[in-house]
Protein backbone atom coordinates (compact mmCIF):
# COMPACT_ATOMS: atom_id res chain seq x y z
CA UNK A 1 0.00 0.00 0.00
CA UNK A 2 1.41 3.39 -0.96
CA UNK A 3 1.97 5.98 1.71
CA UNK A 4 -0.55 8.82 1.80
CA UNK A 5 1.27 12.14 1.74
CA UNK A 6 -0.19 15.31 3.22
CA UNK A 7 -1.07 18.15 0.92
CA UNK A 8 1.56 20.90 0.82
CA UNK A 9 1.20 24.24 2.63
CA UNK A 10 -2.49 23.87 3.57
CA UNK A 11 -2.52 20.51 5.35
CA UNK A 12 -3.84 20.66 8.93
CA UNK A 13 -2.57 17.85 11.18
CA UNK A 14 -5.07 15.87 13.21
CA UNK A 15 -5.28 16.76 16.93
CA UNK A 16 -2.15 15.51 18.64
CA UNK A 17 -0.37 14.76 15.36
CA UNK A 18 3.09 16.30 15.01
CA UNK A 19 3.92 18.44 12.02
CA UNK A 20 6.03 16.71 9.40
CA UNK A 21 9.21 18.33 8.05
CA UNK A 22 8.52 21.36 5.90
CA UNK A 23 9.78 19.75 2.69
CA UNK A 24 6.99 17.15 2.89
CA UNK A 25 4.27 19.79 2.76
CA UNK A 26 5.95 21.56 -0.17
CA UNK A 27 6.50 18.45 -2.27
CA UNK A 28 3.67 18.97 -4.76
CA UNK A 29 3.29 22.74 -5.00
CA UNK A 30 -0.17 23.75 -3.82
CA UNK A 31 -0.12 27.14 -5.48
CA UNK A 32 -3.72 27.90 -4.54
CA UNK A 33 -2.85 27.66 -0.87
CA UNK A 34 0.26 29.73 -1.43
CA UNK A 35 -1.62 32.52 -3.22
CA UNK A 36 -4.32 32.66 -0.55
CA UNK A 37 -1.80 32.84 2.28
CA UNK A 38 0.11 35.79 0.78
CA UNK A 39 -2.72 37.70 -0.93
CA UNK A 40 -2.53 40.59 1.54
CA UNK A 41 1.13 41.41 0.88
CA UNK A 42 2.64 44.09 -1.36
CA UNK A 43 5.61 44.11 -3.75
CA UNK A 44 8.90 42.55 -2.72
CA UNK A 45 11.74 44.68 -1.35
CA UNK A 46 14.14 43.58 -4.09
CA UNK A 47 11.77 44.89 -6.75
CA UNK A 48 11.34 48.18 -4.89
CA UNK A 49 15.12 48.55 -4.59
CA UNK A 50 15.59 47.99 -8.33
CA UNK A 51 12.83 50.47 -9.16
CA UNK A 52 14.42 53.07 -6.89
CA UNK A 53 17.70 52.64 -8.78
CA UNK A 54 15.94 53.17 -12.10
CA UNK A 55 14.17 56.26 -10.75
CA UNK A 56 17.52 57.71 -9.70
CA UNK A 57 19.20 56.83 -13.00
CA UNK A 58 16.58 56.29 -15.74
CA UNK A 59 17.48 54.11 -18.74
CA UNK A 60 19.05 56.20 -21.49
CA UNK A 61 16.63 54.87 -24.08
CA UNK A 62 13.65 55.55 -21.79
CA UNK A 63 12.51 51.93 -22.14
CA UNK A 64 10.58 50.63 -19.17
CA UNK A 65 9.69 47.11 -20.19
CA UNK A 66 9.76 44.41 -17.54
CA UNK A 67 9.30 40.68 -17.28
CA UNK A 68 7.72 39.32 -14.10
CA UNK A 69 8.89 35.71 -14.26
CA UNK A 70 6.85 33.46 -11.98
CA UNK A 71 4.45 36.34 -11.39
CA UNK A 72 1.99 34.38 -9.24
CA UNK A 73 -1.00 36.52 -8.33
CA UNK A 74 0.72 39.66 -9.56
CA UNK A 75 1.80 41.59 -6.46
CA UNK A 76 4.97 42.75 -8.25
CA UNK A 77 3.26 43.19 -11.61
CA UNK A 78 0.72 45.57 -10.07
CA UNK A 79 3.51 47.77 -8.70
CA UNK A 80 5.32 47.82 -12.03
CA UNK A 81 2.17 48.90 -13.86
CA UNK A 82 1.50 51.57 -11.24
CA UNK A 83 4.97 52.98 -11.90
CA UNK A 84 4.43 53.16 -15.65
CA UNK A 85 6.26 50.02 -16.80
CA UNK A 86 5.10 47.68 -19.55
CA UNK A 87 4.96 44.15 -18.15
CA UNK A 88 5.09 40.65 -19.55
CA UNK A 89 3.81 38.50 -16.65
CA UNK A 90 4.68 34.80 -16.96
CA UNK A 91 3.56 31.93 -14.76
CA UNK A 92 2.93 28.20 -15.08
CA UNK A 93 -0.19 28.42 -12.89
CA UNK A 94 -3.54 29.25 -14.48
CA UNK A 95 -4.85 30.16 -11.04
CA UNK A 96 -2.05 32.64 -10.49
CA UNK A 97 -2.67 34.36 -13.83
CA UNK A 98 -6.42 34.43 -13.19
CA UNK A 99 -5.83 36.05 -9.80
CA UNK A 100 -3.53 38.60 -11.41
CA UNK A 101 -6.13 39.60 -14.00
CA UNK A 102 -8.79 39.95 -11.29
CA UNK A 103 -6.72 42.21 -9.02
CA UNK A 104 -8.54 45.37 -8.04
CA UNK A 105 -5.32 47.41 -7.98
CA UNK A 106 -4.28 46.91 -11.60
CA UNK A 107 -3.85 50.13 -13.57
CA UNK A 108 -3.04 50.60 -17.24
CA UNK A 109 -4.05 47.06 -18.25
CA UNK A 110 -3.13 47.96 -21.84
CA UNK A 111 0.51 47.75 -20.70
CA UNK A 112 0.11 44.18 -19.43
CA UNK A 113 0.63 40.95 -21.35
CA UNK A 114 0.20 37.59 -19.62
CA UNK A 115 1.65 34.29 -20.72
CA UNK A 116 1.37 30.76 -19.34
CA UNK A 117 4.68 28.91 -19.57
CA UNK A 118 6.80 26.55 -17.50
CA UNK A 119 10.42 27.23 -16.63
CA UNK A 120 11.43 24.22 -18.71
CA UNK A 121 10.31 25.76 -22.02
CA UNK A 122 9.94 29.51 -21.44
CA UNK A 123 11.39 31.98 -23.95
CA UNK A 124 12.07 35.56 -22.94
CA UNK A 125 12.16 38.74 -25.03
CA UNK A 126 14.59 41.59 -24.33
CA UNK A 127 13.77 43.65 -21.24
CA UNK A 128 15.16 46.40 -19.04
CA UNK A 129 14.08 44.74 -15.78
CA UNK A 130 13.57 41.08 -15.02
CA UNK A 131 11.78 40.40 -11.75
CA UNK A 132 11.84 36.83 -10.40
CA UNK A 133 10.58 37.01 -6.82
CA UNK A 134 10.86 33.64 -5.04
CA UNK A 135 10.25 31.81 -8.31
CA UNK A 136 13.53 30.57 -9.85
CA UNK A 137 14.21 27.92 -7.14
CA UNK A 138 11.10 26.08 -8.35
CA UNK A 139 12.83 25.23 -11.61
CA UNK A 140 14.07 21.62 -11.70
CA UNK A 141 17.84 21.46 -11.49
CA UNK A 142 18.25 19.83 -14.91
CA UNK A 143 16.45 22.75 -16.58
CA UNK A 144 18.04 25.58 -14.61
CA UNK A 145 21.10 26.21 -16.84
CA UNK A 146 18.88 26.80 -19.87
CA UNK A 147 16.50 28.98 -17.84
CA UNK A 148 19.34 31.05 -16.41
CA UNK A 149 20.84 31.59 -19.85
CA UNK A 150 17.44 32.86 -21.00
CA UNK A 151 17.18 35.17 -17.97
CA UNK A 152 20.60 36.75 -18.34
CA UNK A 153 20.32 36.90 -22.12
CA UNK A 154 17.06 38.82 -21.95
CA UNK A 155 18.34 41.70 -19.78
CA UNK A 156 19.71 44.59 -21.83
CA UNK A 157 23.01 46.29 -20.91
CA UNK A 158 22.25 48.64 -18.02
CA UNK A 159 19.16 46.62 -17.13
CA UNK A 160 18.56 44.88 -13.84
CA UNK A 161 17.63 41.57 -12.25
CA UNK A 162 15.62 41.59 -9.01
CA UNK A 163 14.71 38.41 -7.21
CA UNK A 164 15.68 35.50 -5.01
CA UNK A 165 17.63 32.26 -5.10
CA UNK A 166 17.46 29.59 -2.40
CA UNK A 167 20.54 28.37 -0.55
CA UNK A 168 21.76 24.83 -0.02
CA UNK A 169 20.91 24.94 3.71
CA UNK A 170 17.20 25.53 3.02
CA UNK A 171 14.80 22.78 4.13
CA UNK A 172 13.49 22.47 0.57
CA UNK A 173 16.94 21.69 -0.83
CA UNK A 174 16.24 17.97 -0.42
CA UNK A 175 13.35 18.11 -2.91
CA UNK A 176 14.30 16.75 -6.36
CA UNK A 177 12.35 19.35 -8.35
CA UNK A 178 14.08 22.43 -6.93
CA UNK A 179 17.32 24.28 -7.60
CA UNK A 180 19.45 25.49 -4.67
CA UNK A 181 22.87 27.14 -4.58
CA UNK A 182 25.76 27.70 -2.24
CA UNK A 183 26.65 31.39 -1.69
CA UNK A 184 29.61 31.09 -4.07
CA UNK A 185 27.49 29.41 -6.74
CA UNK A 186 24.83 32.10 -6.45
CA UNK A 187 27.37 34.90 -6.84
CA UNK A 188 29.01 33.14 -9.80
CA UNK A 189 25.74 33.21 -11.73
CA UNK A 190 26.05 36.98 -12.01
CA UNK A 191 29.18 37.16 -14.09
CA UNK A 192 28.81 40.26 -16.24
CA UNK A 193 26.58 41.95 -13.65
CA UNK A 194 27.25 44.41 -10.86
CA UNK A 195 25.72 43.10 -7.64
CA UNK A 196 23.91 46.07 -6.13
CA UNK A 197 22.39 43.91 -3.40
CA UNK A 198 23.34 40.41 -2.31
CA UNK A 199 21.77 39.68 1.06
CA UNK A 200 22.05 36.17 2.47
CA UNK A 201 19.24 35.32 4.89
CA UNK A 202 19.28 32.29 7.18
CA UNK A 203 16.39 31.60 9.55
CA UNK A 204 16.52 28.32 11.44
CA UNK A 205 13.37 28.80 13.53
CA UNK A 206 10.90 30.09 10.98
CA UNK A 207 7.78 28.96 9.11
CA UNK A 208 6.65 28.45 5.52
CA UNK A 209 3.78 30.51 3.99
CA UNK A 210 1.14 28.77 6.12
CA UNK A 211 3.04 28.39 9.37
CA UNK A 212 4.72 25.00 9.01
CA UNK A 213 8.15 25.04 10.68
CA UNK A 214 10.85 25.56 8.08
CA UNK A 215 14.53 26.46 7.86
CA UNK A 216 15.03 29.23 5.30
CA UNK A 217 18.20 29.98 3.35
CA UNK A 218 17.59 32.71 0.79
CA UNK A 219 19.64 35.15 -1.29
CA UNK A 220 17.94 38.48 -2.00
CA UNK A 221 19.54 39.95 -5.11
CA UNK A 222 19.49 43.10 -7.21
CA UNK A 223 22.05 43.14 -10.04
CA UNK A 224 22.75 45.52 -12.92
CA UNK A 225 23.98 44.12 -16.21
CA UNK A 226 27.29 45.63 -17.27
CA UNK A 227 27.44 47.96 -20.23
CA UNK A 228 25.60 51.07 -21.26
CA UNK A 229 22.04 51.07 -22.57
CA UNK A 230 21.46 52.33 -26.06
CA UNK A 231 21.12 56.09 -26.36
CA UNK A 232 17.70 57.54 -26.89
CA UNK A 233 17.00 58.08 -30.61
CA UNK A 234 17.32 61.69 -31.71
CA UNK A 235 14.09 63.55 -32.43
CA UNK A 236 15.88 66.25 -34.47
CA UNK A 237 14.80 66.50 -38.09
CA UNK A 238 17.74 67.22 -40.39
Amino acid sequence: MSETRPNPWNETPAPGQALLPAHVYAASRDWGGYFRSLAHLGPRETLLAALSSFDADPPADASRDAIDLGCGDGRDTAELLRRGWRVLAIDASDEGLDRLRRRNDLVHPERLETRRASFEDVTLPPCTLLCASFSLPFCPAHAFPRLWAAVTGSIRPGGRFAGQLFGDADDWARLPDRTHHTPDQARALFEGFELERFQEERRDSAVDPVSHPKRWHVFHIVARRAGQPASAPSSRVS
